[in-house]
C-alpha cells in the first residue's frame, strides 16, 4: 500500500524546512527587520552590520535613495527627501499641513500626497520604499524569498492608517500576515524573553507616535486589557520644541525648507546628547550663518514638561480603563528610542512607583516581538512553544440611529478579533431602504464622534414602521480592520462595507473622544434623553397624521379641533428643537409631557379605529368561518 506524504496543516511537508518570515517595525525615525533563527529572534543587519534603517526616502535625480544615503542629503534637498512619513499615513491634506512639515503637499483621493521631482507621491508609496529595502535586506541575510511578514503599527492607528500600512506592504512585494500593535509586539518579546507573568504596562514613545498598553501575561497568554495613546506625539515633537526655542532666542524668522530641516537635524542630535550629558550645544548652518546655542538639560526638561504630561495622562486613563491601580502593575516596559530621555524614565518611574524595565533594547524590542508572531503564523512554532495573543480595539464602534444618537455595537477595549450583531428596524411605514452610518467614538451624539463610512440597504419589503428586522453585524479582524454588513431577515437582502475612511484620527480627535466621553457624561445623558423623546414625539405625530387621513370621520368637530391643536403644538415644539437645539429651552421632561398629553388625547380615537378595523375584518363572515 502506497503512503501519501502528509504534514500538519500549515506546516512544511519537508522535515526541518522552515518558512522564511520576518517581523518589521516600520518606525517614524528608524525601521528594523527581525527573524527567528535557531528558535531565537534576532535583528537582521545590513552589510555594514547596522541594525537600524533610517526611515528616510529621497527622490534623487538618478533614482530613489533609502536610509543613510537619503538622510545625508535631507538638509540640501529637503523638498525631495521625505522623513517621518509615518505621521502622514492615512492623513488628509488639512491634517498634513497642520503638522507644519517642510514639504509641498497635494490633495489625493484618499490621503495627502507629497510633491517631489519624481511627481506626487503618497505616504503609502514612500513607506513601501522603506519596506522594500527591509525586504531585500532580509532576503539577502536569510538566503531566500520571504513567505510573509508581520508589520507593526501604533495601537492607536485607526482603520485608514492600518489599511495604508497594509497597502504599503503589498506595494513592497510583501505578503502581510498580520498588522500587530507595537506595544503588544514589545510585550511578546519581553514576556517570552523573561518568562514574565502578571500585569505589565508598555510605554511606547517612538519618533512620531505614543502608545500605552496594559497587558496581563498568564502562562503564555498575552491579553491586552486596555490601550491608549496619541498618534501625533513622539520624539519629533520634542525636537520641535528645541527648534522653537532656538528660533525665538536667535530671532530666526521665515526660514526656508533647507534651513528648517537643518535645524531639526541639529535639534535631534542635541536632544540625544542631552540624554547623556547635563548640557549640549546645538550648531547648525542657517540663512548663511552658523547658529550656536548651548542648552541645559534642565531647561529642555522644563520645555518638554507639557509633552511628558500628555503621555502620563494617557497612561492614567489606560489604567482606569483596565480597572487597575498602579500598585497592581508588576512592571513597565520601555519601548522606542525617545524613552532614553532621562526625564521620561524618571517621570514614568515616579508614576508607576517602580524602575522602568529596559533590559531589552527599546529600539529593537518591537521588531523582535513581531518576528516571534510571524514565525508562529507561518507554522514554524516548535512543540514547546505555546502562547496566545489577545489584542483589543481602542475606540468604540457603532451606528447612527434616529435623532442623531449613537448605538454602540462594539465597546472600546473589546478583545479582537470580534464579531457582534444587533437588530434594528424601520422608522416609517412602507420604508424600503435604510441608510447605515458607521461611527467611532465615546460620545452619545453622532455629531461628537468620528464618521467612518456610510452604505445603504435596499430592497426592504414595505411594512408598517417597526415591523422589519434588519440585523447589522460588525466584524473586527485580528489586524483591527472593520467590516460591517446588514441583512433584512425576512427576505435575505444584504449589503456590506469594508470600512476605509478617507483619513485617520488626529490627536485632538482621539483625546476628545476619550476625555470628553467622561467629562460630558452628564450632558450627553440629558442630550440623549431629549433626542429619544423627540423621536417618540415625531413617531406619534406621523402616526396620528396618517390616522386622521384614513379615519378622521370617527371624530366629532370638537375632538378633531383638540387633536389638530395638539398636532400643531407638537410640530412647533419639534421645529423649535430642530432649529435651536438646547437654546430652545425645551428639556426631555417637557417633550415627555407633550407625548403623554398627545397620547392621552388620541387614546379614544385609537380605540374607535381598532373597532372599525375589527368590524371590517368580520364583515360578511359566518361564525364557523371565524
Amino acid at each position: 500500500m502506497a503512503l501519501l506524504q502528509i504534514s500538519e496543516p500549515g506546516e512544511s511537508p519537508v522535515p526541518h524546512q522552515r518558512k522564511l518570515a520576518v517581523g518589521i517595525d516600520l518606525g517614524t525615525t528608524h525601521s528594523l527587520v527581525a527573524s527567528v533563527r535557531s528558535s531565537v529572534p534576532e535583528i537582521l543587519t545590513d552589510e555594514q552590520g547596522r541594525a537600524l534603517l533610517p526611515s528616510v526616502v529621497r527622490y534623487a535625480p538618478q533614482g530613489v535613495e533609502v536610509g543613510y544615503e537619503a538622510r545625508a542629503q535631507q538638509s540640501v534637498d529637503a523638498l525631495n527627501t521625505i522623513v517621518s512619513v509615518k505621521r502622514f499615513m492615512g492623513r488628509s491634506l488639512a491634517e498634513a499641513r497642520h503638522e507644519g512639515a517642510a514639504y509641498e503637499f497635494a490633495d489625493g483621493d484618499d490621503m495627502v500626497r507629497l510633491k517631489t521631482r519624481r511627481g506626487d507621491v503618497s505616504p503609502v508609496e514612500v513607506s513601501a520604499e522603506i519596506l522594500r529595502a527591509l525586504r531585500q535586506r532580509a532576503e539577502g541575510v536569510l538566503g531566500g524569498e520571504l513567505v510573509g511578514a508581520v508589520i507593526t503599527v501604533p495601537a492607536y492607528f485607526d482603520d485608514a492608517q492600518r489599511q495604508a500600512t497594509r497597502d504599503a506592504g503589498r506595494v513592497a512585494g510583501l505578503t502581510v500576515l498580520r498588522l500587530l500593535n507595537e506595544p503588544t509586539a514589545a510585550a511578546i518579546a519581553y514576556g517570552l524573553d523573561n518568562a514574565a507573568e502578571g500585569v505589565y504596562a508598555v510605554y511606547d514613545l517612538g519618533g512620531g507616535t505614543f502608545d500605552i498598553s496594559v497587558l496581563r501575561l498568564t502562562k503564555g497568554v498575552f491579553e491586552v486589557v486596555a490601550t491608549g495613546g496619541d498618534t501625533q506625539l513622539g520624539g519629533d515633537d520634542f525636537d520641535r520644541i528645541i527648534v522653537d526655542q532656538v528660533c525665538r532666542h536667535q530671532q530666526l524668522e521665515a526660514l526656508d525648507r533647507s534651513d528648517l530641516r537643518a535645524l531639526f537635524v541639529a535639534a535631534r542630535a542635541t536632544r540625544e546628547a542631552l540624554s547623556q550629558a547635563d548640557q549640549a550645544t546645538l550648531q547648525a548652518s542657517v540663512a548663511g550663518k552658523v547658529v550656536s546655542q548651548t542648552i541645559l538639560r534642565s531647561d529642555f526638561e522644563a520645555w518638554a514638561k507639557p509633552l511628558v504630561d500628555r503621555t502620563l495622562d494617557r497612561a492614567r486613563q489606560a489604567l482606569r480603563d483596565a480597572g487597575l491601580s498602579f500598585a497592581e502593575v508588576k512592571g513597565v516596559v520601555m519601548v522606542g528610542g525617545a524613552t532614553r530621555m532621562p526625564v521620561i524614565q524618571r517621570e514614568v518611574g515616579r508614576l508607576f512607583n517602580s524602575e522602568p524595565l529596559t533590559n531589552l533594547d527599546p529600539d529593537q524590542v518591537v521588531a523582535l516581538g513581531a518576528a516571534l508572531q510571524a514565525n508562529m503564523l507561518v507554522g514554524n512554532r516548535a512543540a514547546d512553544e505555546d502562547w496566545l495573543l489577545l489584542d483589543v480595539t481602542p475606540l468604540s464602534l457603532g451606528l447612527e440611529t434616529m435623532g442623531g444618537l449613537v448605538e454602540r455595537v462594539i465597546p472600546r477595549n473589546s478583545t479582537i478579533p470580534v464579531a457582534r450583531a444587533q437588530e434594528f428596524t424601520t422608522f416609517k411605514d412602507g420604508q424600503s431602504a435604510m441608510s447605515i452610518h458607521v461611527v467611532q467614538g465615546e460620545r452619545d451624539l453622532v455629531s461628537d464622534c468620528r464618521s467612518l463610512a456610510r452604505f445603504e440597504l435596499r430592497g426592504i419589503p414595505p411594512m408598517v414602521a417597526g415591523a422589519a428586522r434588519i440585523r447589522v453585524t460588525f466584524q473586527v479582524d485580528a489586524d483591527g480592520l472593520l467590516n460591517v454588513s446588514a441583512r433584512e431577515e425576512s427576505t435575505g437582502v444584504e449589503a456590506s462595507v469594508t470600512v476605509k475612511p478617507s483619513y485617520g484620527l488626529s490627536d485632538d480627535e482621539v483625546a476628545r473622544m476619550l476625555t470628553d466621553g467622561m467629562a460630558h457624561a452628564s450632558d450627553d445623558a440629558k442630550a440623549r434623553a431629549l433626542r429619544e423623546q423627540q423621536v417618540e414625539l415625531q413617531q406619534l405625530l406621523e402616526s396620528v397624521s396618517a390616522a386622521l387621513v384614513a379615519d378622521g370621520d370617527l371624530l366629532s368637530g370638537t375632538e378633531r379641533a383638540t387633536i389638530d391643536a395638539l398636532l400643531a403644538e407638537s410640530q412647533s415644539m419639534l421645529q423649535n428643537l430642530e432649529a435651536q437645539g438646547a437654546l430652545a429651552g425645551i428639556d426631555a421632561d417637557a417633550v415627555r409631557a407633550q407625548v403623554a398629553t398627545f397620547s392621552q388625547a388620541t387614546d379614544e380615537f385609537a380605540a374607535r379605529r381598532m373597532d372599525r378595523s375589527i368590524r371590517a375584518a368580520l364583515s360578511g363572515r359566518s361564525v364557523n368561518e371565524i
